[in-house]
């Protein structure tokens, strides 16, 4: 039986396995890699003799992928401050930097270009669902609000509002749903438009390919060991994906930030903790957690999935709502275009010094997080480097 797998293929030459083999990663030193992706039909017994070919660097089914849905969702009438929680978490009220020059994509639903947070904004859209261009969910513009939004009734929402052009994938349609080919090729389109940093709020949907296959009329057990197999290849899909960008640090920086994911519900019990979903998980993605503001400090959302390497701001999160106005949102979605943000802020500060790299980059949000601020007792697996932080000097 045929199914849809992508197909990751380079001008680099090296020797692969069934799915990908580690020599796949640029070697230091090795000329700048030309990836690309197709999405081909393919029976299961083809893929040992693709994979030898030198220019296949990875082969992995096409999954479904779901948004990060929100788990929590209110109307914001009035702004009773003058900047959200999350900017002054992050430090970017104070921050010198406004991350002019950056360019910034976010993978989503797509973007309200009409909403008045994004005036003066050149933002590219490209849809890769087939609905065209436009959101008509209002993930994606709340996101995009909270990295570069102007201010909207008074209210600063943006970390980044310097940001005069964004790059705007929509992959993910209107009930939230997309594939991971799509979002694959998303980020090499991304990646070729000069981005800097991505950010993506969605994750891979594993019941949801067990499903899928079980509909084909394939027994239980078997769709979920080929739902593993393909959750465990498409996860080093997106480890060679990253890698091949880090190997273009010196032609451009560019960082990817991905959502944990909200499956944990430490509100019922305090071990019911999982882990970073794919591909936030994939190696070289920064994978974003969510912290609450509450009286004691931040501390990390009941949600929120454990393992992350950073933390953003993530509950009660005002930003741009679909059709104007301001919207309230809690998730690890939140958290991500926080951290996309402060990038963009870090990369603006690193431009001005001619330091700007992805090495740099990433170094810089990593390693600027501070656990400072958190509430006493708190995991460090659940909170990563702790809540990011802007550059506040030259």
């Amino acid at each position: 039986m045929k199914s849809n797998y992508i197909v990751l293929r380079t001008n680099a030459l090296a020797t692969r396995d069934i799915f990908r083999s580690p020599s796949a990663r640029p070697s230091a030193g090795a000329p700048l890699d030309i990836v690309s992706a197709e999405l081909s039909s393919l029976e299961r017994r083809q893929i040992p003799a693709l994979t030898r070919d030198a220019n296949v660097v990875a082969v992995a089914p096409a999954m479904p992928l779901r948004l990060i849905a929100p788990v929590e969702v209110g109307d914001v009438h009035a702004a009773a401050q003058d900047m959200t929680w999350g900017v002054k978490a992050t430090g970017a009220d104070k921050s010198p930097f406004t991350g002019e020059g950056i360019v910034v994509a976010v993978l989503d639903t797509g973007i309200d270009a009409n909403h008045p947070a994004f005036a003066g904004v050149e933002l590219i859209q490209k849809d890769f669902t087939g609905e065209g261009n436009g959101d008509q969910h209002g993930h994606g513009t709340h996101c995009a609000g909270t990295i570069f939004g102007r201010n909207v009734n008074g209210m600063r929402i943006g970390i980044a509002p310097g940001v005069k052009k964004a790059l705007i994938g929509k992959v993910l349609g209107q009930q939230g749903g997309g594939t991971s080919d799509q979002i694959v090729n998303a980020i090499l389109w991304a990646i070729d438009q000069g981005a800097n940093v991505i950010s993506m709020s969605l994750g891979m949907d594993f019941p949801g390919f067990v499903k899928q296959m079980v509909d084909q009329n394939m027994p239980v057990e078997l769709a979920t060991s080929r739902a593993l197999e393909g959750y465990r290849s498409n996860t080093e899909l997106f480890d060679t994906l990253a890698a091949h960008i880090k190997s273009r640090a010196f032609a451009q920086a560019s960082i990817i930030v991905a959502a944990a994911g909200n499956e944990s519900h430490r509100e019922l019990n305090p071990d019911f903790e999982v882990s970073v979903a794919p591909p936030a998980i994939a190696e070289g993605i920064v994978s974003v957690a969510a912290l609450g503001d509450g009286a004691g400090g931040f501390t990390v959302a009941p949600f929120s999935n454990t393992g992350a390497n950073v933390s953003g701001p993530g509950v009660g999160v005002i930003s741009a709502a679909l059709g104007g106005g301001l919207r309230s949102m809690s998730g690890t979605s939140m958290a991500t275009p926080h951290v996309a943000g402060v990038a963009a802020l870090w990369a603006h500060q690193l431009s001005g010094k001619g330091k700007l790299s992805a090495f740099e980059l990433l170094g810089k949000v990593a390693g600027t997080a501070s656990s400072k601020g958190l509430k006493e007792g708190f995991d460090p697996v659940d909170v990563g480097a702790g809540m990011v932080q802007c550059p506040q000097g030259e």
